[in-house]
Parts: structure tokens; C-alpha cells; sequence
């Protein structure tokens, strides 16, 4: 009869291999099997000779172990003994499939070393391959019960080894694995399967010793988040030796001395005093603190309020953010410095002769606020951050204002001269003084020396920020105050931002020679218009290129502005017609030495209004010695708009308004438009 063939295991009905691993699993967990694996385990270890029972490994009456055959474990002991257990978990007997062989696959590299023995065979064997068949695995005959349970007893009181070795060994998650091992199943071993078989390869390398002890693997301590000192303070760094107890008694002691110990505007200089803030911050402490609900602010409160502040902010910077900022909000927006400013004009002693014209403390405040950005917000965000007000002047100037009295003596912010002149050259743009001025308006800036192609690219917003002018093609007060700051002192980093923007039509960050040709064809139409000769595009650009060094060939980058030093001459030569001249016509020489001193002497901004405050004085002064002398008859119409202004009554400061002889009606003029 034909020789019975059991079908591969791939074949196996779902059922019927259940069965086959359950049998297999009862057979693995038998004592005596386990007993069997142990002393196989033992002489493949020693090297010593392996005897079988007749019928054994087909006709082999022995088989040799040692540690040379096995292929994975060549350089260390912790590998001999991971292949020493790997090959007991598939003990040469004939109740093992004859097929099945020695897996060796442990560890990620177990494919590779399964493939490289199987090569050795076919080398040595290629006529000898016989496919496996598999069997059921036969249990061995079981001892009688009696005596077998005495022995096992006896045994595990006596080896404390042999006792944990049990407990491995009964193990659900060690026996399948072993199971699924035996059988040639590939498989990734559990992490607690991997402690145990550490555990149990170091009980086996001890040498039956029963004194050995286990050692257990020491987790790594990570280290703690306090070992890495703190870097990061968004609020400045804490100060240790600070006593808040001891600043708050002081701002107590100053409320006791008020009525009722309630402090109103007028009298929060002292209370900024007692917190050591400069005096000018007397306003943001009393808003912050609730003043301007009541009117006055208690001592509770303002308590509560600055204990706060003390505990979170640790910096000036923090601080003043805390106070003008809106609750919770990081930052400072255009419209957080109005009361703070508004104070300014109402208790600074220069400005003391601007407290009668009312009307013009909007406008004021607005070019301030539009300062304080231009110098501190480098972001372009519209929101000033704690980092960019620490890296700016303002708390200086603002410490400042306590200090000087002539507010004419801190140009880079709070000037009222500076107010004057920019406040003048718009008014002069805008002729229908409705506050805003369209590409008309500002093409007859100094004489139409910007060129048409970049008013436009001023208009197309990408230097304003009000969308709804930028839609109906207008330039606001506020935009103004930009533009002519830019205009005059393109030294600057926000103006070399500013005019780099404009230039750079596409976006890209880059200017190419495709946007220089763009804006240099009409400054050679309005040279050829003025009877001189052009430079070729080609030359210029060569200059250009020799001015600015750019790192890469061909374009021109914020960067390379920034580095060079001549950008204002850069800029000039390509839409400011007048100035562009001006660079033509000076030394060479004188131009290399200015770029060396720059920002040791006053900046061009600060020598512009100084020069324009002095010729709108020079012109204010004029005309009123020209309507002093010239007496004129009025009509009844022209009279009731002289007496609105008052031009002939009592004689005023020549601040209050920026130019007499015009017909505005100040009543509508919106305050919050310029914050839009």
C-alpha cells in the first residue's frame, strides 16, 4: 500500500490544525519533556556526544554538538548561549517532525543566518535533499504518578533553581513561543518574554550553580527636567533677592495718605514712585488697576493688581506689556497707547501750550504711535512683543520723559517738532483736507521727485496696512507718516525694508534685473526731459552691482542691502530723481567716508526735520507779520470765517495748529480713524 502522506502544514483544515497545536502544546508541557530539553540543553552546551535510540535522526547511531556548529554564536557568550537555547527549543527526537531541523531564528538577523546554513547544505548535500513529512508528535510514556509527584516535590524543595526554572517554564506566554519556535513560525518576542529568556540563558550559563543569583536588568534613570537649567524667559528671568511684601508695604503706606486711600490720575505719579516705575507709567497703572471705571483707584485693588503683575512679570519689558495690553493678550496693538499717550499730553510740561487746542492731540498721538512701530515693531505684524520691545529705545525714552522737559530733546519718538513738519508736508498734500490723499496728491511731494511707478507700487498696499483705503486707492495719515520717514532717511533697516518691498514686484524676495530695468526706464525719461543724458541700463547696473556686492550673482537681496551700507544711494537711483542727482554730483570719496560714520552723527531723518521745522517757523512768522500789517474789509462771510479761526484776536502759540489760513472744521475728524 501506498505510503500515507500527511498534507503540509499550509494545508492543514483550520480544525484539524487547532488539534495539531494543541497536541503539541501538551506534549511540550510534560514534565519529562521538559526534563528531556534540560539535558540536551546541558550537552549541547558541554559539547558533549548525544546518543539516540535506535531509529533516531534516520539511521545516525550519533551526533556531535558543538559550539563551532553553531552559526549564530561566534563572538560572544551571550550569543553562544541565545543559539544554545534556540537549538534546545527543537530537541532531536523521533517525536519531532524529522524534517523540521534546528531553527536558529532568533534576533533581527535570524532570516539571513537561516538562509546562509540552508546554502551550506545544498553545497554538501545537493543529492542527498529530503522534504520534510510532517507528524503528530507522539508523547513519551508517563512515569507512574505516584512517584513521579514525590521525586518532583523532592526536587523543588532542594534546588531553588530548579523551582524558578518551573515557574519559566510553566510560563503561558514562554510556551507558545517555545511552541511556535519548535514548529519553524517566524515570531517578535514579547518584552516580558524577553526578561524571562534573559533571565533563563544567565540561570544556564551559571552552571547549575545554586548560589547564582539572577541579575536583573537596571532601567536607565532618565534624567530629571530640573538637571537642564531653565533658558527660556518670555518674562524675564525671576530675580531671587525680590521681596514683594516689602514693595507692597511701601505702595500701602502712599494710599494712606489719601482720602478714604483712594488715588485718582493726578496723584498716581507718586504711587509709580512707590512700585520704582519711571513716573510716565502712572497712567497704564491706573487704567490696569480699574481707574477708569470709578475714577479713582483703591488700595485693594491696585494691590491685588500689581502683586499680580510682580509674581508673572519679571522685566520691565513684561510689565509694560501687562499694563497697556488687552487682558490675557501677549502684545500691544496700535490703540493700547492711547491712554498712555493721551497722558503724556496732559501732564508733560512741553506740551503744556497744546492743552487749549484739543483738536490736535489725535493727530499728535497718531504720528507717535506710528513711530513707535516704524522704530519697534520689526516684525511688520502691527503687534509689539516683549522680545521687540526689549531689543527697541522706548522704555528709555519713556523713562526720559521725567527727566527732560523739552520733549523737543527726544527726536526718536515724542518730538513736537518732528509732529510739525510731517504734519505740515501732509497737509500740504491734501487739498481737499479730508485726512487722506490719493497718487494726485502725493506725486507733488518735493516737486514730483518719486517716480509715478512707485507711488504705485506705495498704493497697491503693500506697505500700508488699512485694507479699505488701500480698496479705494488712498493713503491715510498714518501710511503718511511711513512713507515720509522712509523717503527721507533710507539708512534705516525699516526703510530698506520699506523700499525693498516696493521694488520687489513679484514677492520673491529678490531683486532682479527685470525689476531694476523696470523702475530705471522712466528715471531716463524724466533725465531725457531735463536735457541730460541717460546712463545706459547696462552701465547702472554694473554700478549698482559694485555698490551692493551681492552673494549671489545677479540678485539682489534684503540682505545685500542691509550689508552695504549705500542703499540710500541704491534706492535714489532708481525712482527719486532729484536725490539720485544730488549722489551724481558728490565726491566719491565724501560718499565712502559718510558711510563709514553712519550713525555716529544725527540721523537723516533728524537733520530733515530740523532744516523743515526751521523754514515752516521761518514762513509761519511771515505771515503773520504780513496779516499784522495788511488790513483788509471783510464781508460778512469772510468775516465769520476769521472769527472762527481767530486770526487777529489774542495771540497763540505757533503750534496749536498747523497751518491758520485753512478752512477745516475739526469736528470731523474722527479720532479712531488713524488706528483703522
Amino acid at each position: 500500500p501506498s505510503q500515507l502522506k500527511m498534507p503540509s502544514p499550509q494545508a492543514l483544515q483550520p480544525v484539524l490544525k487547532m488539534k495539531v497545536d494543541e497536541l503539541f502544546l501538551n506534549w511540550l508541557s510534560e514534565p519529562n519533556t521538559q526534563v528531556i530539553l534540560k539535558d540536551y540543553l546541558r550537552k549541547i552546551k558541554n559539547g558533549d556526544e548525544l546518543e539516540f535510540a535506535q531509529g533516531e535522526c534516520n539511521g545516525r547511531d550519533s551526533l556531535v554538538f558543538t559550539e563551532n556548529n553553531n552559526v549564530a554564536s561566534k563572538n560572544s557568550i551571550t550569543e553562544r548561549t541565545s543559539a544554545s537555547f534556540s537549538a534546545s527549543c527543537s530537541p532531536p527526537s523521533a517525536t519531532l517532525p524529522s524534517g523540521s531541523g534546528c531553527s536558529n531564528r532568533v534576533g533581527p538577523s535570524s532570516r539571513a543566518l537561516r538562509r546562509s546554513i540552508s546554502i551550506k547544505k545544498r553545497a554538501h548535500t545537493k543529492d542527498a535533499r529530503r522534504v520534510a513529512q510532517p507528524a503528530w508528535p507522539a508523547a513519551p510514556p508517563a512515569p507512574p504518578a505516584g512517584s513521579s509527584m514525590r521525586m518532583k516535590e523532592l526536587s523543588l524543595r532542594q534546588d531553588p533553581d530548579l523551582r524558578k526554572e518551573l515557574a519559566l517554564r510553566q510560563d503561558p506566554d514562554l510556551r507558545k513561543e517555545l511552541a511556535l519556535l519548535a514548529r519553524g513560525c517566524d515570531f517578535v518576542l514579547p518584552s516580558r518574554f524577553k526578561k524571562r529568556l534573559k533571565a533563563f540563558q544567565q540561570g544556564q550559563a551559571g552552571g547549575g550553580n545554586s548560589h547564582t543569583q539572577v541579575k536583573k536588568e537596571e532601567a536607565v534613570v532618565p534624567a530629571l527636567s530640573e538637571s537642564i537649567p531653565k533658558f527660556y524667559f518670555p518674562r524675564g528671568r525671576p530675580q531671587a533677592n525680590i521681596n514683594i511684601d516689602n514693595l507692597i508695604s511701601k505702595i500701602e503706606k502712599i494710599f494712606s495718605q489719601f482720602p478714604d486711600e483712594r488715588v485718582t490720575i493726578e496723584d498716581m505719579g507718586k504711587v509709580a514712585k512707590a512700585c520704582e516705575c519711571p513716573l510716565y507709567w502712572k497712567a497704564p497703572l491706573f487704567y490696569a488697576a480699574g481707574g477708569d471705571r470709578r475714577g479713582y483707584v483703591s488700595v485693594h485693588k491696585f494691590v491685588a493688581m500689581w502683586r499680580k503683575v510682580l509674581q508673572n512679570c519679571h522685566d520691565d519689558a513684561s510689565k509694560f506689556i501687562h499694563l497697556l495690553a488687552k487682558p490675557g493678550c501677549p502684545y500691544l496693538e496700535q490703540e493700547d497707547f492711547i491712554p498712555f499717550l493721551q497722558d503724556v499730553v496732559d501732564s508733560h510740561a512741553g506740551l503744556a501750550f497744546l492743552k487749549e487746542a484739543s483738536d490736535f492731540h489725535s493727530r499728535y498721538i497718531t504720528t507717535v504711535i506710528q513711530r513707535i512701530f516704524y522704530n519697534v515693531n520689526r516684525s511688520w505684524t502691527g503687534k509689539i512683543t516683549c522680545s521687540e520691545l526689549r531689543r527697541s529705545s522706548l522704555l528709555q525714552n519713556v523713562a526720559l520723559l521725567d527727566e527732560e522737559d523739552d520733549i523737543n530733546q527726544l527726536t526718536e519718538y515724542f518730538s513736537y517738532e518732528h509732529f510739525y513738519v510731517v504734519y505740515c508736508k501732509f497737509w500740504e498734500l491734501d487739498t481737499d483736507h479730508d485726512l487722506y490723499i490719493d497718487q494726485r496728491d502725493l506725486a507733488r511731494h518735493n516737486d514730483q521727485a518719486i517716480s509715478h511707478r512707485m507711488i504705485e507700487r506705495i498704493f497697491s498696499g503693500t506697505v500700508t496696512r488699512d485694507r479699505k483705503v488701500h480698496k479705494e486707492s488712498r493713503l491715510s495719515y498714518s501710511d503718511f507718516v511711513w512713507f515720509l520717514i522712509s523717503e527721507e532717511d533710507k539708512k534705516t533697516e525699516t526703510s530698506i525694508e520699506y523700499w525693498f518691498r516696493c521694488m520687489d514686484l513679484d514677492g520673491d524676495g529678490v531683486l532682479s534685473m527685470y525689476e531694476l530695468q523696470y523702475f530705471y526706464q522712466e528715471q531716463c525719461h524724466k533725465l531725457e526731459a531735463m536735457a541730460i543724458e541717460p546712463l545706459p541700463f547696462e552701465d547702472c547696473l554694473c554700478q549698482m552691482l559694485d555698490l551692493v556686492r551681492p552673494e549671489l550673482p545677479g540678485k539682489i537681496t534684503l540682505r545685500d542691502l542691509k550689508r552695504c551700507k549705500l542703499a540710500h544711494i541704491f534706492f535714489d537711483t532708481f525712482f527719486n530723481i532729484e536725490k539720485y542727482l544730488d549722489h551724481e554730483q558728490k565726491d566719491p570719496f565724501m560718499v565712502a567716508k559718510d558711510a563709514e560714520t553712519l550713525g555716529q552723527e544725527i540721523s537723516d531723518w533728524e537733520r530733515y526735520a530740523a532744516e523743515e521745522y526751521d523754514v515752516l517757523v521761518a514762513e509761519e512768522a511771515a505771515n503773520e507779520q504780513y496779516n499784522d500789517g495788511y488790513e483788509n474789509i471783510l464781508d460778512p462771510i469772510d468775516h465769520h470765517i476769521t472769527s472762527e479761526f481767530d486770526l487777529h484776536g489774542e495771540k497763540r502759540h505757533l503750534f496749536e495748529i498747523p497751518n491758520p489760513h485753512c478752512n477745516l472744521d475739526l469736528d470731523e475728524y474722527e479720532y479712531l480713524d488713524d488706528f483703522e
